[in-house]
């Protein structure tokens, strides 16, 4: 009988982020002047304190969210909520459309 290879459980944070710490990281992403931010830039635009594990579980949600893009420089902030920017992307052609039309 084969055994059950066990999952890679990854560890249980101590820290689970609310959500004014939510709100308080997005506007700090939102209000940067550059909007390439670091860990250690957005540690310091925040207003108040926030423990790394927490501020590390809120990156991960934005991450998932496609609120923001990491990336080797840093993160950026890429959440449009506009109408109109969201009914172009539908309309949007893809790559592959783009390409069958000047195969033709």
């Amino acid at each position: 009988m084969a055994k059950k290879k066990k999952k890679a459980n990854k560890p249980k944070p101590s820290h689970y982020p609310n959500l004014k710490t939510i709100l308080m990281v997005e506007k700090a992403f939102k209000d940067s002047e550059t909007g390439l931010l670091t860990v250690a830039q957005l540690k310091k635009a925040l207003p108040k304190q926030v423990n790394h594990n927490t501020l590390i579980e809120v990156l991960d949600y934005l991450d998932k969210s496609n609120k923001i893009a990491i990336g080797v420089k840093g993160m950026l902030w890429i959440h449009n909520p506009s109408l109109k920017f969201q009914e172009a992307l539908r309309k949007a052609s893809t790559y592959e459309e783009i390409l069958a039309k000047f195969n033709r």
